[in-house]
Order: C-alpha cells, then sequence, then structure tokens
C-alpha cells in the first residue's frame, strides 16, 4: 500500500490544478532565450512562453541557469588602421568640411592643420599639444620619403591655425596646446566629452554665442563651378 504523502506536500497538492504544475527548467530558459532574442531583433525557434502560472510558496525544483552570450565585446567593434586609436566626428561637419573644400573656402593647407591637429588630441580631453612648429614638421614628414614632395611653410601654419580659430574650429589652450572644437570632433566617450564642455563653458564664462556653439564661416563668397571629370584632350577624335 503507497503511504501517504507529507501533509505539506499534501496541502500544495489539493491548492494545485493540472494547469498550475511548478515550471520546470526548460520552461524558464525557454522565457529568457525568448526575451534575449526580443532585446537583439532576432527570432527564435523557442516556443513562446507560457502564461503566468502560480508557483508554490514554499519547495519545488531549485533552477541554476547559465547563459552565454558571445566572446566578441560589443564595445570592441571597431578595426582601424594604425595605431593611434580613433576619434569621433560630426556628421553633420563631416559634410561642411567637404562643402567648403568644393567651394573652395577650406584650402588645403587649412584642412591638413585642422585634421593634424585631431588626429593628435589627448583621449578624453579635448586637447592637442602641438606647438605650430610642431605641426609644420609633422605635416612636412613625408618629405624624407617622398622626394619632390611639398612642403608646408610655418607662416602658412600660423596663418591657417588663426583662421581655423576665427571658425571656431579650434582655440587656443596656452602653453603650447591647442583645444578643438568637442562638438565637431572628440576622441572620447560621452561622459568625457560632458566633462570637457562643462570646462570649455566655465571657461568662456557660460557664453551661449561663445566657443565651441559657432561654427564658421558665418559667409561663403560666390561658389564657383568645379570639373572634377579629366578635361578632354584637344585635337582628340570620338
Amino acid at each position: 500500500m503507497t503511504p501517504e504523502p507529507p501533509a505539506r506536500v499534501q496541502r500544495w497538492l489539493d491548492q494545485t490544478t493540472p494547469n498550475e504544475m511548478p515550471r520546470t527548467g526548460d520552461d524558464v530558459l525557454d522565457d529568457i532565450v525568448s526575451l534575449l532574442a526580443g532585446h537583439i531583433g532576432q527570432t527564435t525557434n523557442v516556443a513562446p512562453p507560457q502564461p503566468a502560472r502560480r508557483r508554490p510558496t514554499r519547495g519545488g525544483p531549485k533552477v541554476q541557469i547559465h547563459i552565454d552570450y558571445s566572446d566578441t565585446d560589443p564595445r570592441s567593434i571597431h578595426n582601424m588602421a594604425g595605431e593611434i586609436g580613433y576619434s569621433i566626428t560630426s556628421n553633420w561637419f563631416a559634410q561642411w568640411m567637404a562643402k567648403l573644400l568644393v567651394a573652395g573656402v577650406l584650402s588645403r593647407s587649412r584642412a591638413a592643420v585642422f585634421l593634424f591637429v585631431a588626429g593628435g588630441q589627448k583621449k578624453g580631453t579635448g586637447i592637442a599639444s602641438y606647438t605650430q612648429q610642431q605641426i609644420t614638421d609633422g605635416l612636412n614628414e613625408l618629405l624624407d620619403d617622398m622626394p619632390g614632395a611639398k612642403r608646408i611653410t610655418r607662416p602658412t601654419v600660423n596663418k591657417a591655425v588663426r583662421t581655423l580659430v576665427e571658425w571656431g574650429w579650434l582655440e587656443s589652450a596656452g602653453y603650447g596646446r591647442i583645444r578643438l572644437n568637442v562638438t565637431l570632433w572628440f576622441a572620447g566617450n560621452s561622459g568625457e566629452q560632458k566633462n570637457v564642455l562643462e570646462e570649455i563653458a566655465s571657461d568662456h564664462g557660460n557664453e551661449p554665442e561663445g566657443f565651441p556653439h559657432k561654427v564658421g564661416p558665418k559667409h561663403l563668397p560666390g561658389q564657383q563651378v568645379l570639373d572634377f571629370e579629366e578635361a578632354p584632350v584637344r585635337g582628340a577624335t570620338g
């Protein structure tokens, strides 16, 4: 004769209908996988979760679940050339630079100086520690490997820096340091950028019209039509 179950188990069995049995480890795992798949926008072959079931207040199976995601760190998705890291650029600013280049407003020397300084900023600071002579020397490094390559002079660098400061792309930070407009180009995360912007605002008396809020040039000269296609050779027949 089968022994009668203990009173506590019997009471719980009396209160549990066949549709309200305790959830198994597979049920819980199915729910978790479905939830994760929904968060990453993918579907799975896992059956949809069942309606909530009443669980006993005591006892019942204890399930330990271990889930492996991926060996790839989602914060390490970039594969950049070189060994000096990368920066984040405003898409608007990238197109603004392209427009200025075509319009002939952003000269080769101004673009070269800005890009060299932007690529040399110290992560999380918006600061590049360059004197104008160091910028000049850095931009002329290819002369040793490419005889006949064009060079840039120190006065040209000086003039380009002054113009970029007027446009609000750069500003002097003193002691051979240059601060970038970090709303245009920044090496670092959003928290670091926020700290830099607060520092800039403090340095400028929280002026809403000051650096880094205004980006020039303000007025563009008449734009010329540029033909980037190769000009036909005179005398050539079709």
